[in-house]
């Protein structure tokens, strides 16, 4: 017969091994996927691209910095959002114009 403490050892040892196994895989893949980060590294330094795109729905998610200005009449306080990414990353706050 267990007591509870036995059986919350044997939980918490469990618990750490598949942790450990997570870990692992995660090494594993990291290892198979470097040919593939390191080829797409090259294009990005080939074609020169400079901004990080986050999410590829809406507008202002797409990188912080690349808002869309033109969209002034297509987004008001009270329009819907139809993107789930919107509920992620708000709409940048207004700059200054240069």
């Amino acid at each position: 017969m267990l007591r509870k403490s036995d059986g919350f050892l044997i939980l918490s040892a469990v618990l750490l091994v598949l942790l450990g196994g997570s870990f692992a895989d995660a090494a594993l893949g990291l290892s198979r996927a470097a040919p593939a980060l390191h080829a797409k590294a090259e294009m990005v330094e080939k074609l020169g691209l400079t901004d990080l795109v986050l999410f590829t729905e809406a507008r202002y998610t797409r990188h912080p910095s690349q808002a869309d200005l033109h969209s002034a009449f297509q987004d008001h306080p009270f329009a819907m959002d139809h993107f789930p990414t919107g509920s992620l990353l708000p709409p940048p706050m207004p700059r200054g114009r240069p």
